[in-house]
């Protein structure tokens, strides 16, 4: 959810001031990890959540972490539960996400965001802090990990890794926003200068490795994923970032079919409410609520060529066992048969 929308003459910025409690292993800000616990609130179409449903599954974290899922398009009151049965939470009991921040914060007047995690036993939002989430999940909680669970944040990788994860971050995931809810002309040519220099670099650096920090997948891959499969159905048109197409940028294509065809990726991944949210809820930039038909998906399935790069996703571990029924994308809203994504 966005918490910043349009003002005219001015750059959009984005509204980071989050839940920052952590839940660790010594419990220090009073949030211990404990299997069964905590619920992990997420909505298919928002790509800050989808990066918490992928690094849940590629950890093998659903029987640690429940996950509740909001529909794709809400009001400026909060998410809510709307593809549950009457419309509550089955574990919460809430219709609201909004419920649960009040409880942590009577009053809460700032962004009911997704990814959030709540503590179930008192129904009160513990984080919403999207970024160090997946930190923690890969972290602290690997006591609960599957066995072959990839490490996506290598100790020995991250001195590298967390630059190229902060230029992910501000160029493009929240680049794109940048460019779509502009407020003037000046801020989006500027927007759009940033996030297209910053998607070269990316194009140049993907051309030559597999994956963005060589032979493995990692958090860096997730963060970019979520941005990139998003581009071509919403942010090309949406967010008037349009001056090529993903598939007309032939590494980065291939790489995010790479990830799409990979277990844990494009199992995740619902279009049909990616664009239900973009084009419905932002009717500031979108005012008639209407939702293009196109583009064809069908081409995330063609081959991506990329084994030739050599590397393997899992690393000395494996792939994680199809999503639990209850998770399983519908069909109708993925190019995948079934909602599943064949092994890499």
């Amino acid at each position: 959810m966005e918490t910043s929308y349009v003002l005219p003459g001015q750059e959009y910025t984005r509204d980071t001031s989050y839940i920052e409690s952590r839940i660790t292993r010594d419990g220090a800000d009073g949030w211990p990890v404990e299997a069964g616990r905590y619920r992990l609130v997420v909505a298919r179409a928002c790509p800050w959540a989808n990066r918490t449903i992928i690094v849940r599954r590629l950890l093998g974290l659903e029987s640690a972490i429940s996950m509740g899922m909001c529909g794709p398009t809400h009001d400026m009151r909060s998410w809510t539960f709307d593809l549950d049965p009457e419309e509550h939470d089955p574990v919460l009991g809430i219709h609201w996400l909004a419920e649960a921040y009040y409880k942590r914060v009577p009053g809460y007047l700032k962004g009911i965001t997704v990814p959030a995690i709540v503590d179930v036993p008192t129904g009160a939002v513990v984080t919403n802090d999207f970024a160090q989430i997946t930190l923690d999940f890969s972290s602290e909680w690997s006591e609960h990990h599957r066995e072959g669970a990839p490490d996506l944040y290598p100790e020995a990788l991250r001195e590298e890794m967390d630059p190229v994860m902060k230029r992910i971050y501000t160029e493009v995931n929240n680049g794109v926003y940048r460019c779509g809810f502009a407020g003037s002309q000046e801020a989006y040519d500027a927007a759009y200068e940033r996030l297209f220099t910053a998607l070269a670099w990316l194009e140049e650096r993907l051309t030559t490795r597999r994956y963005l920090m060589g032979e493995t997948i990692t958090e860096a891959d997730v963060r970019l994923f979520t941005t990139l499969v998003r581009f071509d159905p919403v942010y090309h048109g949406h967010f008037k970032c349009n001056r090529n197409k993903l598939v007309e940028m032939p590494a980065l294509w291939c790489y995010a079919r790479d990830l799409f065809t990979t277990p844990g990726f494009g199992d995740t991944v619902d279009f049909a409410q990616i664009k239900s949210h973009y084009y419905e809820v932002h009717t500031d930039i979108n005012p008639s609520g209407i939702v293009p038909h196109g583009p064809d998906l069908s081409d995330w399935l063609e081959p991506h060529g990329r084994e030739s790069l050599g590397g393997n996703p899992w690393g000395d571990g494996t792939p994680p066992g199809p999503p639990p029924p209850a998770e399983v994308v519908p069909q109708a809203a993925t190019p995948l048969p079934g909602g599943l994504a064949p092994a890499s």
